[in-house]
């Protein structure tokens, strides 16, 4: 089905017989595998609303996340939480949507700046629940008070909640100039040291990222002369912690940080598990799963993707996911071999409390359990 309209949409909703497997852009293979039939998106599509002076723009949920970024590049603009491009690890297909985006609440490098995640982007959402009702959320301007912030619900749901028909988003200026800074040479313990000194330092450092084989990465935005002044202050203050090379090239500097964001180091393995825990427990964790050098950690040591082969993909994962359950955190296997992602649970189980508030949040807002079901187990 591939309804062209939000009318459309309700409409096949409300005369679902049995599960739906909500599709964006066909993209991401995430979590276990849907039954049901497959309910596109890529029919709803265009901006409807692009405000450049109130940093606003509303767009129907299949529109194509180039078209957003296009629009908003013509203006000085742009999506602030840099969403991920997923084809690039998963060696995918298909056309990313802000939809999608939203509903998985994907967020870059710049989440461990004051922009924060894509939810926090979120200003509004326009979804279609279990029962085929049409429900509003939010509004369309920066200041504004709607009673339950359920926007910030439906983001990180995967469409278990309710098929999103339209996003208002918060866009931010495109900075003037970028530098990132490369330390080389520590290990896991000491770049988590180095990262959390810059990201507490005056600088504003809106990237901090490590890869074993390049080292620490530190990202420095914003209008050009207090760039030129923030990095070379920050190369100072970090000289202690190694080598520290300056990349003041934004082409140079831009493919270091999208290559972070996408997580190409690790595109060539089979499976790759994506961690969001404490960076303190970066090196706790790679030593208790026994890691090599296939693993690459985001948000100043917060986020951590780590690779395997496929035979010692279920154990990683199995080890990566007690690992959370004990010490906090939230491991999910992102990519993988089909018949894998239909043997495990691709998310991180729930403590017993929250599974039960999940379950009674599915209920309401998906009575008759058919959007995507399963696919979060």
């Amino acid at each position: 089905m591939q309804p062209r309209t939000e009318a459309e949409l309700a409409e096949a909703v409300r005369g679902a017989v049995g599960p739906l497997r909500i599709c964006g852009g066909g993209t991401r293979g995430i979590g276990r595998v849907v039954p049901g039939e497959v309910l596109s998106l890529a029919g709803i599509s265009g901006i409807s609303l692009y405000e450049p002076g109130a940093l606003t723009l509303v767009a129907a949920a299949g529109t194509p996340l180039e078209e957003i970024e296009a629009a908003l590049a013509a203006e000085g603009q742009m999506l602030a939480f840099e969403p991920m491009d997923h084809r690039v690890l998963l060696g995918s297909s298909g056309v990313p949507t802000i939809g999608g985006v939203v509903a998985a609440n994907v967020s870059g490098p710049r989440r461990v700046s004051a922009v924060g995640a894509c939810r926090d982007a979120l200003l509004g959402v326009r979804f279609v629940d279990g029962s085929g009702q049409v429900i509003k959320n939010g509004g369309r301007v920066m200041k504004n008070v709607t009673g339950y912030d359920l926007s910030k619900l439906m983001a990180g749901a995967y469409g278990t909640l309710g098929v999103l028909s339209e996003v208002a988003l918060k866009v931010l200026p495109r900075p003037e100039a970028e530098t990132t800074l490369t330390i080389a040479g520590p290990d896991a313990g000491q770049a988590v040291t180095a990262m959390a000194t810059a990201l507490g330092s005056p600088y504003e450092v809106t990237g901090a990222a490590y890869d074993p084989a390049r080292g620490v990465q530190l990202r420095v935005e914003g209008l050009a002369d207090s760039v030129r002044y923030r990095a070379g202050a920050l190369a100072a203050l970090m000289a202690g912690s190694g080598a520290v090379t300056v990349s003041e090239d934004r082409a140079i500097s831009g493919a270091i940080w999208r290559g972070i964001r996408d997580v190409a180091p690790l595109a060539q393995h089979p499976v790759v598990v994506r961690v969001s825990m404490k960076p303190s427990d970066l090196p706790v964790i790679l030593q208790d799963v026994g890691a090599g050098d296939d693993y690459l950690a985001d948000w100043g040591g917060g986020l951590l993707w780590i690779a395997a082969s496929e035979a010692d993909g279920p154990a990683l994962l199995e080890n990566l996911q007690a690992f959370c359950a004990r010490a906090g955190g939230h491991a999910t296997l992102v990519k993988a071999p089909e018949a894998m992602r239909r043997a495990l649970r691709s998310f991180q189980p729930e403590p017993a409390a929250l599974a039960a508030l999940t379950a009674g949040l599915r209920a309401r807002f998906d009575p008759r359990g058919i959007l995507n079901p399963g696919l979060m187990e």
